[in-house]
């Protein structure tokens, strides 16, 4: 199993989690999260006052998904966040050695 934490605008959330839905990814978690990249934030304009907004908000999508499915996952999210302009976002992947669900503790093997 692979955990796949992707970073995107937040205006393609749900396009990317249709994507996923199209591969029959079900369990998914959203998060609001700041930073930055290459982007580096920009200047705004509050109540007359210039200042510099240098974490821009965007949205972690995670999921875990057996390792045969990872490709296309990733394929699926990088066509559903993709606007060809800096600050579109990151992927990652990572393994995920055992995983447990709580209500009844039993390990899930994919």
């Amino acid at each position: 199993m692979k955990l796949i934490k992707c970073i995107v605008r937040p205006n393609k959330v749900d396009e990317v989690k249709d994507a996923l839905s199209r591969l029959s990814v079900s369990g998914m978690t959203v998060s609001e999260v700041r930073g930055h990249g290459k982007q580096k934030g920009h200047t705004a304009i509050y109540r007359g006052k210039e200042y510099n907004v240098s974490l821009l908000p965007k949205m972690e999508i995670e999921v875990v998904v057996p390792d045969l499915l990872v490709p296309d996952c990733i394929k699926a999210v990088i066509e559903a966040a993709r606007t060809g302009e800096i600050g579109d976002g990151r992927v990652f992947v990572m393994p995920v050695e055992q995983s447990y669900k709580i209500r009844t503790g039993e390990r899930d093997i994919d």
